[in-house]
C-alpha cells in the first residue's frame, strides 16, 4: 500500500508572479460574500471558495493585496465574466467568437440570475476582460487546486509496483494565424504556441504548465524545472541533452526516455532477460563519445524491447538501475497518458480556438481550461462518480444554467419504467 502523501503547490515549476493587482477584485468579492446566501452551484461561489483557498495557500502573496497601489477600477460584473468564461469552455457549446457567446448568454436572461448575472452581457465586457484581467489570477487558482487533486488521486494504482511519484513531460503545439498572433513567432508564414506540461500520472493531474512561442525547443523547458528527489520523469527523445539529464540525476531523481538512433554506448555489463516478454537486451555502461561522457559521466542503463503491437524495436535509456527491465518498458509506455491528456483538453475544453489574440487572452483561456479540468477531476473523485472524467464534463456542460444540486445531476438514479397497465398513453401504431 502506497503511503499517504501531502502535496505542496508546485511553485518551483509554475511560480505565481506577485506583482499583479488583485486589490479591487478582492474588495468586490468580499462585498459579495456579505450580501447574502449564494447558490452553491454558481460560478460565483466557486470563485469565492477558490480565492479563500488561494489566500490560505499563498499567504505571502495575499498579504500584499491590501498594500497594492493604484487598484484597478471596480469590476461591474465579476461573476458574469467568470460564468462567461466557464460557458465558453463547455464542450457542448461550439462557439466561434465573443459575439456568439454574448448572443447565447442574453437569449434567456432569467435563467442566468443564479449565476450572478444582473444585466445583459456586452461583447466589450468580455473583450476588456481578455485584455485587462491578468492571466496570473487563473494560474493562481489552478495552482491552489493541484495539491487537493493530487492528494485525492495519490492512491491510484498504475500497475507498476512502484512507490515513486511518476511524472510525464511533453509539449503540444497549437498553430495560430500570423496576422492575428504576431507575437507568437514560429515560421515565416504562421504563428504558434507550445503548451509545455508536466503531469502526475496518478490522475493524471497537471502539476506544471508553461506557454511559450512554438519556436522554443522542448529541451529548454528542462532548465525551468526543479526536479523532485526520488521521482521518475518520463519524456521522449526530443528532451535528450546529456548535460540536462545529468542535472536530473544529480538531484536524486530518475528518468526514462528513448535513445536516439546515433547514440554511442560503451557496454560494461549485460543482464539476463526473458525474451518471451518482448525484451531483447538489458545493458549497463557509459556514453562512448568524449563530449557526451563529459556531460553525463554517470552509468546508464540501455534496454532494448520489441513492441509486438507496433512491430518495431524500442531502445530505452534510464539511470534507474535496480527495477526490472520490463518495468522500465512499461514505465515508458505510461508516457502515452500525457498525449491523451493533450487530446482531452484540446478536444473537450477547446483550447485550439481562442477568443482573444493577445498573449494575456491566450494564457487566460489555457489556465481556465486547466482549472476546469482540475475542478472536474476533484468533483469526480470526491463524489465517487461512475464512468470517466469526460462523462462528468459532458453532463455538466449541458446544464450550465440550471439550478440543480450536483449530486442529483451527476449521480445516476434508478430509472423507473412506466406502468405496463397504464392505458393513458397514445398508441402511435394502433391502426
Amino acid at each position: 500500500m502506497r503511503k499517504s502523501l501531502k502535496f505542496q503547490t508546485p511553485t518551483h515549476c509554475c511560480p505565481v508572479e506577485e506583482d499583479f493587482n488583485l486589490k479591487s477584485m478582492l474588495l468586490v468579492i468580499e462585498k459579495q460574500k456579505k450580501t447574502g446566501v449564494r447558490d452553491l452551484n454558481s460560478v460565483e461561489c466557486v470563485l469565492l471558495s477558490l480565492l479563500d483557498e488561494f489566500r490560505s495557500l499563498h499567504p505571502r502573496t495575499s498579504s500584499r493585496f491590501g498594500s497594492l497601489a493604484n487598484p484597478l477600477p471596480p469590476f461591474r460584473a465579476l461573476p458574469c465574466r467568470g460564468a462567461s468564461k466557464t460557458f465558453r469552455s463547455s464542450p457542448a457549446v461550439d462557439l466561434h467568437g465573443l459575439r456568439d457567446i454574448v448572443e447565447c448568454l442574453n437569449a434567456k436572461p432569467e435563467a442566468l440570475y443564479h449565476l450572478g448575472f444582473r444585466e445583459p452581457v456586452a461583447k466589450s465586457t468580455l473583450a476588456d476582460a481578455n485584455e485587462k484581467r491578468d492571466w496570473r489570477l487563473w494560474e493562481a487558482l489552478a495552482l491552489s487546486l493541484i495539491p487537493k487533486a493530487r492528494s485525492l488521486y495519490a492512491e491510484e494504482d498504475l500497475g507498476l509496483d512502484l512507490e515513486n511519484t511518476i511524472y510525464a513531460l511533453d509539449s503540444t503545439t497549437i498553430d495560430l494565424s500570423l496576422t492575428m498572433f504576431p507575437w507568437a513567432t514560429f515560421r515565416s508564414t504562421k504563428s504558434g504556441i507550445k503548451m509545455h506540461t508536466q503531469i502526475d500520472l496518478r490522475g493524471p493531474i497537471p502539476v506544471c504548465v508553461f506557454v511559450s512561442p512554438a519556436s522554443m525547443h522542448d529541451v529548454k523547458w528542462l532548465d525551468m524545472l526543479v526536479f523532485e528527489s526520488g521521482a521518475i520523469y518520463l519524456f521522449d527523445k526530443g528532451y535528450i541533452d546529456f548535460a540536462r539529464l545529468q542535472r536530473i540525476a544529480a538531484s536524486g531523481a530518475f528518468f526514462v526516455t528513448r535513445a536516439k538512433d546515433n547514440l554511442r554506448f560503451a557496454r560494461q555489463e549485460s543482464r539476463a532477460v526473458d525474451k518471451t516478454t518482448g525484451l531483447r537486451s538489458d545493458q549497463v555502461g557509459y556514453l562512448a563519445l568524449p563530449k557526451a561522457r563529459e556531460n553525463f559521466p554517470s552509468p546508464l542503463r540501455r534496454i532494448r524491447f520489441f513492441d509486438a503491437e507496433q512491430k518495431r524495436y524500442l531502445v530505452f535509456l534510464t539511470n534507474r538501475m535496480e527495477v526490472p527491465a520490463l518495468t522500465v518498458a512499461k514505465l515508458y509506455k505510461k508516457r502515452w497518458e500525457i498525449e491523451l491528456f493533450f487530446k482531452w483538453i484540446k478536444g473537450n475544453l477547446r483550447i485550439k480556438h481562442y477568443y482573444g489574440t493577445s498573449l494575456n487572452a491566450v494564457k487566460t483561456q489555457i489556465w481556465i481550461a486547466v482549472t476546469t479540468y482540475l475542478l472536474v477531476a476533484i468533483l469526480h473523485k470526491e463524489l465517487r462518480l461512475p464512468g470517466s472524467l469526460h462523462r462528468t464534463l459532458q453532463i455538466l456542460s449541458v446544464h450550465p444554467f440550471e439550478k440543480i444540486a450536483l449530486h442529483e445531476l451527476l449521480i445516476k438514479n434508478e430509472f423507473k419504467n412506466p406502468d405496463e397497465n397504464d392505458f393513458n398513453q397514445m398508441e402511435l401504431f394502433d391502426l
